[in-house]
């Protein structure tokens, strides 16, 4: 059969089906800014000031389909700030027992998907419930307004710059669902009314109400969006360049203003790009036209490979040298202060989080005791040097030490001394408790093993230099590396297990995953040692000194480094899953909460970024440099900077 009775034959199917290309949802996530509802909010049945398990507050209807409703609201358990999600409440409607469960079903898929997804242009899932027989999903809170809405307040064609700039984040965002482990995920509903804008102008993928898993050569339903979705997808088969098609039918509505639901299917080729918009190049106009190709295997393979052609095109065309498509490449979202604390004199340590304070040492020699959701000042307590450490506690009693020499005991509730224990050099190390004592080094090249309660030494053991790491106990070892490069393992009576040899300083702390120590040096090496014997496993090479502790999740090992860069490394194999440019050195650690990375930079930026893909979603500056590690607790996050304060910020 030639191509062309393929095409009449597929728009005379698509003609006689079109009540099976079934719009889930199709206009419910379209809503999830901030933007007046839809002239079908009467099928919401949610009222302004409900509020739901206890928790998220209904401010007002944003907006309904025929299957679902979504709703503004408050989270409440930040009541310092105002934190906004996106409640998503299913409308169930049908009357046939089999399409009701497949309803619910479809819900719930969703549900599931968005929870295994992270990605910055992904709306982020919080919650999934059950309510007076309704179910709910709560998810991030997007101001802005969708590509359609776009499309139909504005009287003349978009910018090639500015579509250009949407397509370039669209392919990535594909690219990621397209490479979605451990099954690929096809998103089978791009249109411009499921990609919103968001107030930061980047792109926001919504509603994944028919958004499956790929399996190659599996047949489904046949579903989607009539004019947006490929010929192919009427016959039941999804695939990633399908997703492709329907992004090139999507970016051919934004740039001629032609609706492809008004056409006849297929016929982009009959509605040349630059014949009703002669504004658009050619190099874009031929990006679009190499996606809408009727046959799969002529389109472009990957969502990546799309990308590198509009780039290309944009190169060519001078449109990625404006400042508006390079934010592309290093976005700069902002996150809100809920309080921030002046100390007098910089916060080079890492602050602590008990019992609903927040301890920090500080250069002007004091331990400070703040209120952590007001950020109210409670007590200080004055040592006779700065305090570069990270507090520990017991219950009532918080431990710190002082480049005075001397490591502290004070009462939690008050700051009032209990004990206080000297060594012979600075304590640039943090404390570690561990079976009822004390584990710290001493730029006296001493590991102190001190009794907790009592403050009176149970036994040291010496080193080759200064001590300056936070020590690691486990299964009955302590492990520690000095600045003269060696890194030790000693049981608890400080007889040596075995030694390793850096060829620099080991300021970084050492973590234990699976049996095997990681840690930074200052000759720019990142080791992987066996933890019981001291064996190198692999080493991975930096671009400059680290003295970063480094963090684990997900099989993989995070880093600062003196290079600038945050680095994303396989933990068994070594190899580089991703890094992220600072503009300037990462002295600090980072730390994984939920599927983000957080970590701070000389430049004096707090970063917040895409665990898994390496990718910026926010940066808050301060006035000065960030050295010390951040800490998190009950979803807020709390660091000093050398600007002499400490924030506290809304995960």
């Amino acid at each position: 059969m030639s191509l062309f009775f393929l095409k009449i034959f597929d728009r005379i199917t698509l003609l006689g089906n079109l009540w099976l290309v079934v719009r889930i949802m199709r206009r419910t996530t379209r809503t999830l800014g901030d933007k007046k509802a839809s002239p079908t909010t009467s099928l919401g049945k949610l009222k302004p000031g409900i509020t739901l398990q206890d928790r998220y507050l209904v401010l007002g209807i944003l907006g309904s389909g025929g299957m679902s409703s979504v709703y503004k609201g408050r989270d409440l358990h930040f009541p310092n700030v105002t934190k906004l999600v996106a409640i998503k409440e299913m409308v169930n409607l049908a009357a046939d027992p089999t399409m009701y469960e497949m309803i619910i079903r479809n819900f719930e898929r969703e549900a599931d998907l968005l929870a295994t997804l992270s990605h910055p242009a992904i709306p982020r899932i919080y919650d999934y419930f059950t309510h007076d027989a309704s179910s709910y999903l709560v998810m991030e809170f997007i101001e802005g307004k969708d590509l359609e809405a776009t499309l139909r307040e504005q009287d003349d064609y978009l910018p090639e710059e500015e579509v250009i700039k949407w397509a370039i984040e669209l392919c990535d965002v594909l690219a990621y669902l397209h490479k979605h482990e451990p099954q690929p995920v096809i998103f089978r509903d791009m249109k411009p009314s499921n990609v919103m804008v968001d107030q930061h102008g980047h792109i926001r993928l919504i509603d994944f109400g028919i958004a499956r898993v790929f399996q190659p050569g599996q047949k489904g339903t046949m579903i989607g969006t009539e004019g947006y979705s490929p010929p192919e997808q009427y016959r039941g088969e999804a695939s990633p360049q399908g997703d492709l098609f329907a992004l090139g039918a999507t970016l051919h509505h934004l740039l001629t203003r032609r609706d492809p639901r008004a056409e006849p299917p297929f016929s982009f080729s009959e509605r040349p790009i630059r014949e009703i918009n002669s504004a658009i190049s050619a190099e874009l106009e031929s990006v679009v036209n190499g996606s809408l190709a009727y046959e799969p295997k002529d389109r472009f393979p990957t969502a990546d490979a799309m990308k590198q052609a509009l780039l290309s095109a944009a190169k060519k065309t001078g449109v990625l040298s404006s400042g508006a498509t390079a934010a592309i490449l290093q976005p700069s979202n902002e996150v809100e202060e809920i309080w921030s604390f002046e100390c007098e004199d910089e916060i080079r340590g890492t602050p602590l989080v008990h019992n609903g304070s927040v301890y920090i040492g500080c250069y002007d020699n004091n331990l400070y005791a703040l209120d952590a959701k007001t950020g109210e000042f409670q007590w200080k307590y004055a040592t006779e040097g700065g305090i570069p450490t990270r507090p520990t506690a017991e219950e009532e009693m918080i431990f710190v030490g002082s480049e005075d020499s001397r490591l502290y005991a004070v009462t939690a509730s008050k700051g009032e001394l209990i004990w206080t224990y000297y060594t012979e050099g600075p304590i640039r190390s943090s404390p570690v408790i561990s079976e009822g004592h004390l584990f710290f080094g001493s730029d006296d090249s001493h590991l102190h093993v001190v009794n907790m309660l009592s403050g009176n030494r149970a036994w040291r053991t010496e080193a080759n230099g200064p001590i300056r790491c936070m020590p690691l106990v486990a299964n009955e070892r302590v492990y520690f590396g000095c600045e003269m490069g060696d890194f030790y393992s000693v049981d608890f009576r400080g007889e040596l297990k075995w030694r390793f040899k850096a060829k620099r300083a080991l300021t970084s702390s050492p973590i234990l995953v699976e049996g095997l120590i990681y840690l930074g040096s200052m000759d720019w090496t990142l080791y992987a040692l066996e933890a019981e014997v001291g064996w190198e496993v692999w080493r991975f090479r930096l671009g400059r000194p680290t003295i970063s502790t480094p963090a684990h999740a997900e099989g993989r090992i995070f880093t600062g480094c003196a290079d600038g860069n945050i680095y994303a490394i396989d933990a068994r194999s070594s190899r580089e899953i991703w890094r992220f440019t600072t503009e300037h050195q990462v002295t600090a650690s980072p730390i994984i909460h939920e599927d983000s990375l957080y970590c701070g930079s000389v430049d004096g930026s707090m970063y917040c970024l895409d665990m898994r893909s390496g990718r910026l979603r926010w940066r808050f500056r301060t006035g000065a440099a960030i050295t010390g590690t951040s800490a998190i607790d009950d979803n807020i996050l709390y660091f000093g900077s050398m600007d002499k304060r400490i924030y506290a910020l809304v995960t």
